[in-house]
């Protein structure tokens, strides 16, 4: 009965793909999302944002596995923005489960900051990359890429209305901030947003991951933890207007 069900949800999820694509811009399904994870039941939230999956797969997935969309719960007071998926992402279906994942939960141990209270996602929702020899080496999404990305990301955090966002490195950081924006020169300074309260950006932890010895990783670690003890403290800042949640936002299938 149960694999019914999951037959029937996945065909309803693709006949709504189809009719929302072949009605609505990508910008208006973005919107449409956000009217429904504020106002709808779970399982309907769930069935539009599987269908926008499909959507934004179809029309921006080129090298990729898949698009990896945002998670975590819906009442989360910290959004994480990095720049896009890697390689574990792409494959797992999962945002921030591969090394870089796994250091960005270590800091945040480290400054008190449960990694399941908090919404992680990217700016770009595709893994673009180039091969070298057998290794899907990672390519830096264009502004055009960003851009056509933008509106899912706008629905996300307005659909989790966080007191504090964070951006993980400078691609994510210029697109919430503006293209002016330098991550050396202004990281760790707290920002206001069109999205929400607070906003502060910087390094992505994979930077901390490829610098190049052991004493460069040390200071890199050291900035991204002196960073997020300032987002420990901006938690229980009043969040944007309107969303108490419990709701897990997961949009993977």
């Amino acid at each position: 009965m149960a694999s019914v069900g999951v037959a029937l949800g996945y065909t309803m999820q693709a006949t709504m793909a189809a009719w929302l694509m072949a009605t609505m811009t990508t910008s208006e399904l973005m919107v449409a999302l956000v009217q429904t994870a504020s106002t709808a039941p779970a399982i309907l939230f769930g069935l539009v944002a599987g269908a926008l999956s499909d959507i934004v797969e179809r029309r921006l997935v080129v090298y990729a596995t898949q698009a990896v969309f945002g998670a975590g719960p819906r009442s989360a007071r910290v959004v994480f923005v990095g720049e896009q998926p890697g390689d574990q992402e792409d494959r797992q279906g999962e945002p921030f489960v591969g090394p870089a994942g796994a250091l960005l939960d270590k800091a945040l141990a480290a400054v008190g900051i449960p990694r399941k209270q908090v919404y992680v996602t990217n700016a770009v929702k595709h893994f673009k990359w180039e091969p070298r020899g057998k290794r899907r080496i990672h390519k830096k999404p264009r502004v055009s890429e960003i851009q056509a990305c933008r509106p899912w990301l706008d629905a996300e955090l307005r659909a989790v209305r966080p007191a504090v966002i964070v951006c993980l490195g400078a691609t994510a950081a210029q697109a919430i901030f503006g293209a002016q924006f330098r991550l050396m020169q202004q990281h760790g300074k707290i920002l206001p947003t069109s999205l929400g309260p607070h906003g502060l950006a910087t390094i992505h932890p994979s930077s901390v991951l490829r610098a190049r010895d052991n004493e460069s990783r040390r200071l890199a670690y050291e900035m991204l933890i002196a960073d997020l003890a300032i987002v420990a403290k901006l938690r229980t800042a009043p969040r944007s207007v309107g969303n108490s949640s419990d709701t897990t936002i997961d949009h993977g299938r």
